[in-house]
């Protein structure tokens, strides 16, 4: 079923974190994940009519918005960093992800965020200079100040030259 569920993921984007929460327990299911495993069925099953609609007169700008919050996996206290690109009105690209390290705190966590964000819209960038649309500003919305702080200072200090991106 997992397998199924995965490979439904590249048509279905909004099921995506919780699937691969559940491929996570396949080697050893217990009857919880099977009951979520249903639970995405039904979600599946009552859904399937509804999409994103992207809009024919829509700007041509790019706008990034990134968000994480500190320590959310119970398991081993990893944050999760969730990004979202725009195109105009449409939603280009977005996505949620444990990070890779252990964050120390609020402003690290969203810093990750903001950076793996960055990174999303650079290619999106590149991508859009193939078809001639050449941007020059491209914003990143952040709603942590220390994090904001971080990336207008590009000094590393003692307590932020630990951050891995």
């Amino acid at each position: 079923m997992i397998g199924s569920l995965l490979y439904l993921t590249a048509s279905r984007p909004d099921i995506v974190f919780s699937v691969c929460m559940c491929a996570r327990f396949q080697s050893s299911p217990k009857e919880s994940h099977l009951t979520a495993v249903k639970r995405i069925f039904r979600y599946l099953v009552g859904t399937h009519s509804l999409g994103l609609w992207y809009p024919k007169e829509s700007t041509s700008n790019l706008i990034g918005y990134s968000d994480a919050n500190f320590a959310g996996c119970k398991v081993d206290r990893k944050s999760t960093s969730g990004t979202c690109q725009f195109f105009g009105n449409a939603l280009a690209s977005w996505s949620s992800r444990k990070q890779n390290s252990i964050a120390l705190s609020t402003a690290e966590a969203e810093y990750v965020a903001a950076g793996s964000c960055c990174a999303q819209l650079l290619w999106l960038k590149h991508q859009l200079l193939d078809y001639g649309i050449d941007l020059s500003h491209i914003p990143i919305k952040c709603d942590n100040t220390s994090s904001i702080c971080l990336t207008k200072n590009p000094i590393q200090h003692s307590r932020t030259k630990h951050i891995e991106i």
